[in-house]
């Protein structure tokens, strides 16, 4: 090592106790999650009507559980109907419950420059589903959610990770309601 270097990295007088506080705050972060829920009744599962449709929160942030990482809602479109149209930079993966119906994806391609620059595709990618299929949606995909069915009710189940989110990268779009969808008075 350069005698400039040694120089440069013993300069500076300020102090910290920044890794002191990070053990404090773990010991205190542990006692704090072993109170947490590890098990969340269906009846705890909290209802929202929600620009993205009717859903039911299963795991969220909010709901004082174990669960960190991931947020799961199942989601239930009406017969004939539609989510709203949305895109986020979490990746998400559907499971479908019940019913049948379609998805639409505008995929993106993006370039980072001085900063990004992103451009969705004109025209969407139409995926097709059904009870028992496993739907992935790339990150910041614009997507909607159709229920092909004028008769029977579509559920499925989304997951999506909250982790980019605590990278800086809290970004949601809510393009479209859903048709159901009226905002409080």
């Amino acid at each position: 090592m350069s005698t400039d270097e040694a120089s440069r990295s013993l300069a500076g007088h300020g102090t910290s106790t920044f890794y002191q506080d990070a053990l404090s705050q773990s010991k205190e972060f542990r006692e704090f999650y072993a109170q947490q829920k590890t098990i969340v009744k269906a009846e705890d599962m909290l209802w929202e009507n929600s620009p993205q449709g009717r859903i039911k929160h299963m795991v969220n942030q909010s709901m004082n559980t174990k669960e960190y990482c991931l947020d799961v809602y199942q989601q239930f479109v009406a017969p004939g109907s539609r989510s709203g149209k949305h895109r986020h930079l979490s990746e998400e993966i559907l499971y479908v419950l019940e019913g049948k119906g379609y998805d639409l994806h505008w995929d993106v391609n993006f370039d980072c420059q001085d900063a990004y620059v992103w451009q969705w595709q004109q025209e969407p990618q139409k995926l097709a589903w059904e009870e028992g299929d496993f739907v992935y949606i790339p990150p910041y995909t614009t997507h909607q959610h159709f229920n092909a069915s004028a008769e029977d009710p579509v559920r499925f189940i989304s997951v999506t990770s909250r982790i980019i989110k605590a990278m800086g990268f809290d970004w949601l779009d809510q393009l479209e309601n859903a048709p159901e969808y009226r905002e409080r008075e």
